[in-house]
């Protein structure tokens, strides 16, 4: 039996209608159908409803919208069918309302909205994460950072405290500390990672995991090169990192201090009221494989302190660290007039001022 002529061309429409839904399935839907049906009939629904529906309701330029949904919600491919079909609603709009409502500056605003829009989806298809999940991992990580920088409680006739400061108010950067109270010993280590800010952000937070973990599973004396052994086989080529590593005996007051590459702990010694550097010194980590690293001794009397800091304080262009370092030395007697716990936020936020870089203060004290 011969197919009628009209049959034809509607069983082409529908073949090509499968292979289309084929297609999307395949290539553009995957589990994000849902969402992308959802802008899609978005975006139709504002292109009939400004040519057919009541002024001033359904503006073109609300079509941004679906837009800046996309970026947040789909993947490149389901990203580029979103904005196939906005284009169109644009051409379709446009046309019909004579170019009224649609001129070059809209035109202009939901390209450069589209190419941010897919740039932000390509990068969110590359962490594996859409929506606002990337943005909570973010936040999880950076609040682990910060609980890992926490300092123990230490017993009675012991004070600490810790202040760290960003470069541009970021919550990420190079700056952390890492500490470990076993029993009667208090082990803190005061990291500063080069670089600055968010570029920085990153190997802090992969690294203060790991030195966390050192601090509570090797001896004191050999903390600093089991650190340089890791970055040696695992960071080559991405930058030097500073350290300083305390272990103090909260019974006696003896403290063992070593340094690598890091600015000179700070000691106050009530007896005499003075404020002194300690000696420690030692090679950057990461630069040369099986460094060791001589602590210095020392000791806590009632009354004494210890401040460990990080370059970011008393760094200036074009000035020698000593120099900042006597700077510290004459602010450091606003922590015996406001006390310690109260006195290093005021030290933090006078010696940072104006400078775009990480900071951070710790100090351990004996009443």
């Amino acid at each position: 039996m011969k197919t009628p002529p009209l049959l034809k061309p509607v069983r082409y429409a529908r073949s090509l209608a499968q292979r289309i839904v084929t297609l999307l399935k395949r290539k553009v839907l995957f589990r994000y159908r849902l969402v992308l049906i959802t802008l899609v009939v978005l975006a139709v629904g504002i292109g009939i409803g400004a040519v057919w529906g009541p002024a001033g309701w359904f503006p073109p330029s609300a079509v941004i919208l679906t837009v800046l949904a996309g970026g947040l919600l789909l993947k490149r491919k389901s990203l580029a069918f979103l904005l196939g079909v906005v284009a169109a609603v644009l051409l379709f709009t446009a046309f019909a309302l004579d170019f009224g409502q649609v001129g070059p500056g809209l035109l202009v605003t939901i390209g450069v909205t589209a190419v941010l829009a897919y740039l932000l989806s390509g990068v969110r298809e590359r962490l594996g994460v859409q929506g606002l999940s990337g943005e909570k991992m973010l936040l999880e990580l950076r609040d682990r950072l910060r609980a890992q920088g926490r300092l123990p409680d230490l017993p009675t006739g012991w004070g600490s405290t810790a202040v760290l400061q960003q470069a541009g108010g970021s919550s990420f950067g190079g700056d952390f500390v890492v500490s470990m109270r076993r029993g009667d010993q208090l082990d803190l280590a005061v990291v500063d990672v080069s670089g600055k800010g968010v570029d920085a952000g990153t190997r802090a937070l992969l690294l203060s995991g790991a030195f966390g973990g050192l601090i509570s599973a090797v001896p004191s004396g050999d903390f600093l090169a089991h650190c340089n052994d890791y970055l040696m086989r695992t960071a080559v080529g991405e930058g030097f990192v500073t350290a300083v590593h305390l272990s103090i005996d909260l019974n006696t007051g003896d403290y063992l201090i070593a340094s690598a590459g890091h600015p000179p702990a700070v000691q106050f010694d009530s007896g005499t009221g003075n404020w002194s550097t300690t000696e420690a010194k030692g090679v950057v980590l990461g630069v040369i494989p099986e460094m060791t690293y001589t602590p210095v001794k020392g000791r806590l009397r009632p009354g004494d302190a210890i401040l460990l800091y990080t370059d970011g304080l008393i760094e200036t262009p074009g000035e020698d660290l000593d120099a900042g370092v006597d700077r510290l030395l004459g602010v450091a007697d606003q922590l015996l007039a406001e006390g310690f716990e109260q006195g290093v936020p005021s030290v933090v936020d006078t010696l940072s001022g104006d400078k775009n870089d990480d900071c951070a203060l710790v100090a351990i004290w004996r009443s």
